[in-house]
Order: C-alpha cells, then structure tokens, then sequence
C-alpha cells in the first residue's frame, strides 16, 4: 500500500479554499487577487516580549499584509495583553463583522515557540535572554528577528551563530540603523575613500553597567518574575527593574546581570556602523585600552591596520580621513568637504547593500533565503566589540583581543568574562 503524502500547512490552505463550494462566498481578495496576499502565502510570526521596543515592533508587524501574527508572549500579563490587543483590533479593522480571535497568549515562550503553524518569530526581551530564546528558536527551525545587542556575553553571540547556521534560518539583528539611508551614505563614502584614507573613528555611547544590589520589593501581580530573571541569577524584584512601556532607557540596563549597559546598547547600533563604514564586519579589533585619565583619554580600540576607534565625542559615529570627515546620526548626515553628503555615487564604487527597511528586508530575506543586511554574524561581531570594551573597563587595564579565535590571548582573568553561568532550567 501506498504511503499518503504529507500536506503541508500552506497546502492546506489552498486545497481547502480551493474546495469550498457555493452557496459560501469568498471575497476576492481573500484568494489573494487585486494585490492582497493570500493567507496561505503570508509568513506566521509570535511575537516574544512585548515592552518598549516589542510594542513597536508589534505596531509594524501587524500593518504588514504578507505577515499573520499568530503569537504573543511576555511574562507580564498587561503587556502580553497589550500586543494581543493590538493586533486583534488591527485585524479586526480589515474584517466586515469587525471581529477577529486568531490570537493566542503566552507566558512561557518556548510553547510559542514549540508551535509547528509558526516560521518566525520577532524577540524583544532583555538582552540577557536574547540567546537563549534565539537559539531555541533556530533548533526549532523558525528564522528569527532578535533585538541587538545579539547576547549578554562573546560566547553566547557565537553559539546564537553557530545554531543560526546549523538550522539554516534567516536572523536578522535588530541593529537598524544599516537599513536607513543617511548611515549607507556615510559608509560608503568612507568604503570608497572618499575623505581619504582613515586616521581616527569616533562612536559616542554611554557608559558600562554595574553589579545589581537593589533590595526586595513585592512582585506586581501578573508579573512572572522567575521567567523574566530566566538564566540570570535570582534575586528578588524591585521597582527599578520592572519592564515599563514609558522608560526610553529600561532601568535593567544599568545591571550587569542583564545588560552591558548603555555600551551595548546603543553601542550595538554606533559600533555596529563603525565596523560597517571600516569594512570590519567578519572581524573586529585587536586591542582595547580603558581610559586612564593620563595617555588614554577615552576608551580605546585598535584594529590590526592601526586604526584607533575611540569610545568618545558626541552621540553619533564620525569618521576622520586624510582628506575629511563624516558625521553620522538618527537623521543626520553631515561631511567636510560639505559637497560628500549630496554627491552621487559612481557605477565603479563600492555599493553596499540597501535595505528596502529592517523588518521588510528581513521578510523579503525569508521568503528568497538571502542573508539579511544585519545577519547574525554581523550581530555577533558588534556585540563583541561592546563587550571586550566593557570587559576592558571592568579590569580596568588593556586587552589584547584575537577577533579569530575569539578569546583574549593568554589571559586567563580576561577570559572568564567570556561566558557566564545561567541559572536551570535556562542554560543553553
């Protein structure tokens, strides 16, 4: 006898639209005609943490008419119920009996994520679980969009890689700011030469983040705090630490137990220019040196052909070449000589990739299986430039770093900053 084949989810949607009979009626656009994607074609995604950055994300995700939300999960329930919300209701505006209830909550992300119906998920929880969520996400083959930076230490950003590419998923990192048209500019005019060659990179971010020793405080109702604290060592909750929509700056990133601090947070989007603009991407420095008040004004890094990068200057990235400069931020491009900025690009010149927009690009990405513009390897190696400059500053004396095998050459203290230990049942 004869084995029945296997009918995918997809295909059982076509066949069962395709099957339906009269008198049922269904809309046009519901098999995807006058240029609406048929459900059987839209790509299902869960949301995993749904805070400051989540609830964006979430916001974008839902006007996407080639992406189902099927999923959210938080460990605290008004947020969780917050993303579930708005997508039922974004749903529900496009539906003529203004009703919708294809949403389903978690607390617990690894049933959202054990779910067969879903192929990617988006993580926005606090950076000290981003790889363990994203490597259970890849070991479960969905592609995945995680927030930067891609992990809490060197060695966790190089197993969320190693699971990436095992599994064969599409990741993008959540380092924006490659998909925006004034930061393309300013790399490529720095890849093509353009202010000559390179003498000094500036990258203006914040500070490292300390040992938690805030005290006890009662747990807010609806608050799992054993799943927000995850593999981090447990201590009980305060106030300080309470995810909050309102917060620009979440107080848990000034604690080393969840966070590297303002360096590797917007460190992960400034450094991660820097590397883009030196062409620096499969690699990273070779030394970084802590300020020390005296020879060492500012935290300092150096790259194999002897570019400095300094932690220092103002909250942006500038580069300065022989021949000029390039000054780039969140909407702002500004160059000497002033005439770069406006300048067309020759056909000869090095064209970096143009995103059509971050979440865009990474859904396109799904669907052709191309690497998106700020893939995981990307992630990884701008995570760990934050990191050997905190690791650095923790020390408090220099580092000599090898960006190939990854470790700090015979530096056995160093070392130790590598990894952590992850509290059961969250280690990887």
């Amino acid at each position: 006898m004869s084995s029945r084949p296997k009918i995918t989810r997809r295909g059982f949607l076509k066949t069962s639209l395709a099957a339906m009979a009269a008198p049922a009626i269904i809309p046009a656009t519901s098999l995807g005609k006058d240029g609406a994607t048929a459900p059987s074609d839209r790509i299902t995604m869960g949301l995993i943490g749904i805070g400051k950055q989540g609830e964006g994300h979430v916001r974008t995700l839902s006007r996407n008419a080639d992406v189902q939300v099927l999923a959210i999960c938080d460990v605290y329930k008004k947020f969780a119920d917050l993303g579930i919300k708005y997508v039922t209701d974004a749903y529900a505006s496009n539906k003529p009996d203004g009703k919708y209830r294809g949403v389903q909550g978690y607390v617990d992300y690894r049933e959202l994520i054990a779910r067969d119906d879903i192929d990617a998920v988006l993580i926005a929880v606090p950076d000290h679980q981003h790889a363990i969520v994203a490597i259970l996400a890849a070991r479960s083959g969905k592609d995945i969009y995680c927030e930067k930076p891609l992990s809490l230490t060197i060695s966790e950003a190089r197993a969320t890689v190693n699971a990436v590419r095992n599994y064969g998923r599409v990741f993008q990192t959540g380092s924006q700011q490659r998909s925006s048209r004034e930061f393309l500019i300013a790399c490529q005019l720095v890849r093509n030469g353009y202010i000559g060659r390179i003498k000094e990179v500036f990258v203006g971010v914040g500070v490292s983040s300390q040992p938690c020793d805030l005290p006890g405080q009662p747990i807010p109702e609806g608050l799992d705090w054993d799943r927000w604290l995850g593999p981090a060592p447990y201590r009980p909750f305060n106030e300080v630490l309470r995810p909050n929509h309102n917060r620009s700056f979440p107080n848990w990133r000034a604690y080393r137990d969840y966070s590297g601090g303002a360096m590797t947070d917007f460190g992960a989007h400034h450094f991660d220019i820097a590397q883009w603009g030196l062409g620096m991407d499969d690699t990273g420095p070779v030394e970084v040196i802590p300020p020390d008040g005296k020879d060492a004004q500012y935290l300092t890094y150096r790259y194999a052909n002897g570019i400095p990068m300094y932690r220092g200057g103002p909250p942006a990235v500038t580069f300065v070449g022989t021949e000029g400069e390039v000054y780039v931020d969140r909407g702002k491009l500004t160059t000497k000589p002033g005439y770069l900025a406006q300048m067309p690009f020759k056909v000869s010149d090095i064209h970096l990739y143009k995103s059509p927009g971050h979440h865009r690009d990474w859904i396109n990405c799904i669907r052709s299986r191309n690497l998106p513009i700020c893939d995981v390897e990307i992630g990884c190696r701008t995570a760990s430039v934050c990191h050997i400059g905190n690791i650095a500053c923790w020390l408090n004396r220099p580092l000599k770093w090898d960006p190939v095998k990854e470790v700090f050459p015979g530096d056995d203290e160093a070392n130790r900053w590598l990894s952590r230990a992850c509290r059961e049942p969250y280690a990887l």
